[in-house]
């Protein structure tokens, strides 16, 4: 058996952990926002019924593919780099929210926001740059 030099053991481990963490709370969080009425989902994130139902709709969609591509393409390999695209992807829909949010003086938000897209962004580096994974 070979030992695989070119990608840190460590990194490799950290970024299926965080491929995993943040594909799971995507993807719950753009279940919630593509499926249930805004007047429930407002109860719980208030600046969706501020904004057009068809945009908190796309954006839990958005939410939702976005989480199924940073798992679903490595655990497969079948086009892994399509993972780190997904992570470049959500970490824009992250840095568009921290810009919502500041531009309504909903600060308090941010940091959610922030630690999410560093989070993916640091996947999006890793599995471009330090730890891709193969295609089959």
């Amino acid at each position: 058996m070979t030992q695989q030099t070119s990608r840190p053991k460590g990194l490799h481990i950290a970024l299926w952990i965080l491929q995993i963490g943040l594909g799971a709370i995507f993807v719950m969080a753009g279940i919630m926002k593509s499926s249930q009425p805004i007047a429930e989902l407002s109860k719980t994130l208030p600046w969706t019924a501020q904004i057009p139902e068809g945009l908190v709709r796309f954006i839990g969609v958005c939410e939702l593919l976005g989480g199924i591509g940073l798992v679903l393409p490595s655990i497969v390999r079948i086009k892994p780099k399509l993972s780190p695209i997904a992570a470049v992807g959500l970490a824009t829909v992250m840095i568009l929210a921290i810009v919502y949010h500041v531009s309504q003086d909903e600060v308090n938000i941010v940091g959610l926001n922030l630690a999410l897209g560093l989070a993916a962004g640091f996947v999006a580096w890793g599995r471009f740059k330090k730890a891709p994974i193969q295609s089959r």
